[in-house]
């Protein structure tokens, strides 16, 4: 709606909120990424860029001292491997920037793609402010899923990167879909398929659920011609991934080991994303203007398969959810703007919610300001990050870089990022044929009846140099000979280096 003012047309001061509380969100995301807390999988992506700095072309593995690939080595990874080598900046110097560029693939890709649907002025910040607080009044925290306090951990995840460019995937092909674009554009969207696949394998799903909703809801229904050349892009897509050198994309269909983690994503589902439950309400009205809504299709993919992932045990395809939760938060932001008389109420409920949702990540502020400075409210609502071992290599202590470590999974999870590796991997591994004897090598290592002799027959066969514990962890004694105490870290954590 727009006041005139002496002739001159107005826009009401209620219209710029939207975009004063997207604008605070998005520079909390920026201050974050200053402080880049350590938590969930930073490590691994950090160790990642190491690996690729030291030899593009051969990384090995990421965590351990092991001749074999990995899918963290994906085309994003590559290029900001090659920029730490090329520049020689930081490693998580290379993170931050990893950082940037996610933000602004995400918040640009958001408006390209809301605008394929509406041009109204408040509806992209709305929609952004939809996306990281339209979800739960219980906090809920993973890779790959857009909550404020989520993505303030995940900021530098490939998972962003992907999240960024799959926005701008869907509104590209919505166009393309339009005018019936040339060979050309459907060839380039398969090779950006396929780069987002490869980036963060989830992630690739939901970017294809949304692609595969963009053709079946758009309109006029594609002709002959223009689903020939969808197929052209698809088949070139499936070549880059056939084809990409680092790991066998494919391959990772039979992975497993992957279930019980990802358990907890059906679990608590109301107080996590209870919130959303506007968006699904906005996408029922939708669905009744037009059958073949695109955002409801994308909904009712995500919802298909998340369901069928619980019912069926198969808990990791619960990864799949955002893809039923951001049509849902983009319907929401959508329905405000549309005509109707319960526009008013809606928008109403809809500002209520987010406030709820604001408060309940409220903790996110705690990322920048000290928590000190907080509220007792807020600061009970923060989570600190993880300290991370920074101290490992200093340089009076000097645990260099391809330096073996023996460490339980938590240290082993953060170890890798600063260069050495770590006897077992701190996460799943499906490439790492002995991950199984690794894991069990570590877990006999800190056994309490585990004979001296055999504690150091494993630190022979993996060329351990050097041991982090905490105070009763177990393992060698701290006066055997065969160590020598290093240095003390945060917590009462020891470092002993490997002499005998």
């Amino acid at each position: 709606m727009r006041v005139a003012t002496k002739g001159v047309i107005r826009t009401p001061p209620r219209a710029f909120v939207p975009h004063a509380f997207a604008l605070l969100c998005v520079a909390l995301l920026l201050l974050v990424i200053v402080r880049l807390p350590w938590a969930g999988d930073l490590g691994i992506h950090a160790a990642t860029i190491e690996r690729l700095r030291h030899d593009p072309l051969h990384p090995g593995n990421p965590l351990v001292d092991a001749d074999t690939p990995s899918p963290y080595y994906s085309p994003w990874t590559l290029l900001l491997g090659c920029l730490a080598k090329a520049t020689g900046l930081g490693t998580f110097v290379v993170l931050r920037v990893a950082a940037l560029a996610g933000v602004a693939l995400l918040v640009t890709g958001v408006g390209h793609f809301v605008r394929t649907f509406s041009t109204r002025r408040g509806v992209m910040p709305l929609a952004v402010l939809c996306l990281l607080l339209l979800w739960g009044p219980g906090l809920f925290n993973w890779s790959g899923f857009l909550g404020l306090n989520s993505l303030a951990l995940t900021i530098s995840y490939p998972s962003t990167f992907a999240l960024g460019l799959s926005f701008h995937f869907w509104a590209l092909l919505r166009k393309a879909l339009g005018p019936a674009a040339g060979w050309r554009v459907f060839l380039g969207l398969g090779v950006l398929w396929a780069v987002i696949l490869l980036s963060h394998q989830f992630t690739g799903v939901v970017a294809s659920f949304g692609a595969l909703a963009m053709v079946l809801g758009a309109r006029p229904w594609p002709g002959r011609a223009v689903l020939l050349r969808v197929a052209g892009g698809l088949a070139l897509g499936f070549g880059v991934l056939a084809l990409w050198p680092y790991y066998s994309f494919f391959d990772l269909l039979g992975a497993g080991g992957l279930e019980e983690i990802h358990r907890s994503l059906y679990r608590n589902l109301l107080p996590h994303f209870g919130l959303a439950l506007l968006g699904v309400a906005a996408l029922a009205v939708r669905w009744r203007r037009d059958r073949r809504d695109p955002l409801v299709i994308f909904f009712a993919l995500g919802a298909a398969m998340f369901a069928a992932g619980g019912l069926t045990g198969h808990y990791s395809w619960g990864r799949v959810l955002p893809a039923a939760l951001i049509p849902a938060q983009v319907a929401a932001a959508l329905e405000v703007f549309e005509a109707g008389a319960a526009r008013r109420a809606f928008a109403a409920l809809l500002g209520a919610a987010l406030l709820l949702g604001a408060w309940t990540q409220a903790g996110t502020v705690g990322y920048v300001v000290p928590r000190g400075a907080l509220p007792g409210p807020v600061a009970a609502k923060y989570r600190p990050p993880w300290t991370g071992y920074h101290w490992l290599t200093s340089s009076r202590v000097r645990v260099r870089y391809g330096d073996v470590v023996m460490a339980k999974t938590f240290p082993a999870r953060q170890i890798p990022a600063y260069g050495p590796y770590t006897v077992a991997p701190g996460y799943p591994d499906f490439f790492l044929p002995d991950e199984g004897e690794r894991g069990e090598a570590v877990r006999k290592y800190f056994a309490p009846g585990t004979a001296r002799a055999e504690r150091l027959g494993i630190l022979r066969r993996y060329g351990v140099r050097w041991v982090v514990a905490y105070p009763g962890d177990g393992g060698l004694r701290a006066d055997d000979p065969a160590l020598r105490r290093t240095s003390v870290g945060p917590r009462g954590q020891v470092l002993y280096e490997v002499v005998g």
